[in-house]
């Protein structure tokens, strides 16, 4: 049984990862754009703390409703005493009435004088009765050996002040703002997972450029080679060519290096295994590149949009409801309250060794009268909360439009240097094209060549950077503008 869960689960997580990432003709491990901001989201760790926080604050919101009904609680315990209970500590005399017709009232019985008439005295200096009731010590000793107890109780709020009001809201509020975070969280995932994504779409480029760059030394050096063994090339050409030659291998490692990283950086924000062997769906060959970007934006519908924006909004509301529950505690609370109580032994009917109870019902009211002014300073307090949190939101409103502004000239920018590095490319292609042709005339050096070979290499290489730099800037302006999905 256990074999078939763990063999269930397999199938599971091997189906929900073929949904986010292929595998190419080579064998790789094939990763979309989408696919791996989908894997991010659904791995990212925070992400599921978010989650996490989302569910905890639903909790809550139901927990604040509850204290709108009655609570019903139960209350017992047992007591073993090691002695009983005696009213009287011996046996009790107590001196009897009769009635007396000459005085038509009750007079106590007492032994008298037979000569004078008169109550004879005792010891004590007090009349000694003729006739005594007796209670034995026994009569009024009770056994309170093991005594069981206990009480049900219903308690109903009829008026707290607001305070169930105002945290019912603030668990509400705090719900959404949960919400808003999470949101805001997975932006900042998404974002990340981007730049990590089109990291490796330019360095697997750059990495194509340094093979068609040693290639093209390769080339050279053989070329340079025949040269020396013709006598129309120095050794010192031939050492300036090697050098570069070697040089260029260095890099075309260091860059696979760099590729190698860049992936295992990918896979670790999708939550996917370092070690594995992957390939991204885009290359630079197939991107469409957008040269349209606004200059202004309508900074209302920004503020909307952004998650942040909304928190702190939220946060506002928050603070104002607990301002109403720091006012609470200085406003009458009044409560119904109902009670059955029941022990062993009891005394409802005499004193029995068994159970019995009875019911009751009231009304508590409690009424603040003097805190030295405590519950009011907590009241100014949160007071001071709510105008601050105000105030943090006009500064995070002027940071974002200063962000908007920034973004926007950024991607303006970075299109315009991507447009330049196109022509500069063209221009680099040409460069090349003539100097080799010279080099085959014998009207150029070899320096002439490998100059032209690294003009060439840089203009490809800062056309990669400006490409993904566009887009880049363009992630990140939907970000800041909160249109990133």
């Amino acid at each position: 049984m256990l074999k078939r869960f763990h063999l269930y689960t397999a199938i599971v997580i091997a189906a929900a990862s073929g949904a986010f990432a292929q595998t190419a003709p080579t064998g790789e491990t094939l990763l979309t754009l989408e696919g791996c901001r989908e894997l991010a989201l659904k791995n990212n760790k925070q992400m599921a703390i978010n989650n996490e926080k989302v569910r905890q604050a639903g909790y809550q919101k139901k927990e604040a409703f509850a204290a709108y009904l009655p609570s019903i609680d139960f209350a017992g315990g047992y007591t073993y005493n090691q002695k009983n209970l005696s009213i009287f500590d011996s046996d009790q005399l107590l001196p009897t009435k009769s009635f007396d017709l000459a005085t038509q009232s009750y007079q106590f019985n007492l032994v008298k004088n037979p000569v004078t008439g008169e109550p004879v005295a005792g010891p004590n200096g007090q009349p000694i009765p003729s006739e005594v009731a007796l209670i034995p010590k026994e009569a009024m000793t009770f056994d309170i050996h093991h005594v069981f107890f206990g009480a049900v109780t219903l308690t109903q709020p009829v008026y707290m002040g607001g305070k169930i009001v105002a945290m019912n809201k603030l668990t509400g509020f705090a719900q959404q703002l949960a919400e808003a975070m999470k949101d805001n969280e997975s932006q900042n995932i998404i974002y990340a997972v981007d730049a990590a994504y089109w990291q490796v779409v330019s360095l697997e480029a750059k990495q194509k450029l340094a093979e068609s760059y040693v290639n093209l030394l390769d080339s050279l050096d053989q070329n340079v080679d025949l040269m020396l063994k013709q006598g129309v090339a120095t050794v010192s050409d031939k050492l300036s060519v090697d050098v570069k030659l070697n040089q260029a291998n260095v890099d075309l490692v260091k860059v696979k290096n760099g590729v190698a990283l860049c992936k295992m950086a990918l896979a670790q924000l999708c939550g996917l295994p370092v070690d594995g062997d992957y390939k991204v769906a885009d290359d630079l060959s197939q991107v469409n590149l957008s040269s349209e970007v606004a200059s202004t934006y309508n900074m209302n519908e920004v503020y909307s949009r952004r998650q942040d924006i909304k928190a702190l909004e939220l946060g506002i509301k928050m603070t104002g409801q607990l301002k109403n529950v720091a006012r609470a505690d200085m406003l009458p609370n009044i409560v119904l309250l109902g009670s059955y109580g029941f022990s062993n032994p009891n005394m409802f009917d005499g004193y029995k060794k068994k159970f019995n109870g009875a019911f009751s019902v009231g009304v508590g009211v409690k009424i603040p009268i003097w805190h030295w002014r405590g519950d009011f300073n907590k009241y100014r307090a949160a007071r001071s909360g709510e105008t601050i949190m105000k105030l943090e939101l006009e500064d995070a409103k002027e940071k974002i439009n200063l962000q908007v502004s920034q973004a926007a000239f950024k991607a303006q920018e970075a299109v315009k240097t991507y447009e330049m590095t196109q022509s500069n490319l063209k221009k680099a292609d040409e460069n090349l094209r003539c100097a080799r042709l010279g080099f085959k005339e014998g009207v150029m050096t070899t320096d002439n060549v490998m100059e032209a070979q690294t003009a060439w290499l840089k203009a490809n290489s800062e056309n990669i950077d400006a490409s993904i730099d566009v887009h880049l800037c363009d992630v990140y302006l939907s970000k800041v503008l909160g249109t990133l999905k």
